[in-house]
């Protein structure tokens, strides 16, 4: 089978379908799992206080910090994954299809991606 990866009807456009899909769960992740912990670590913190061990309290605080920082990083996956597609941007003949690629992967809701959807479901 030829994959054809060039023009407005390459690869990311006959696949925009997926790339929505996977647009969505990234979207649902980036909320959730920060969410997540940065609770856990709220709770480990006031269990740790509660106990009112000092090593306990540190240990809890290391913890959230660690929580903390995993979280804003895997709230920020889109942006990564749009400054790593910005590194195709000098191959003009793929750019329009590239596009379609990273607008379903960083926002799924994206005009551009739905129209691909769209065309391709028909």
């Amino acid at each position: 089978m030829f994959l054809d990866f060039g023009g407005s009807q390459g690869f990311c456009y006959n696949t925009s379908v997926v790339f929505q899909f996977i647009g969505y769960v990234v979207l649902v992740l980036k909320i959730l799992i920060p969410s997540i912990l940065i609770v856990l670590g709220v709770i480990a913190l006031g269990k740790a206080v509660i106990a009112a061990d000092d090593k306990e309290i540190k240990t809890a605080v290391n913890s959230i910090i660690k929580k903390f920082i995993a979280a804003v990083a895997i709230f920020f996956i889109p942006t990564i994954i749009s400054a790593l597609f910005t590194i195709v941007n000098g191959f003009g003949d793929i750019k329009s299809d590239y596009e379609i690629c990273v607008k379903c992967i960083t926002n799924p809701t994206n005009g551009t991606c739905k129209n691909a959807v769209n065309a391709t479901t028909k």
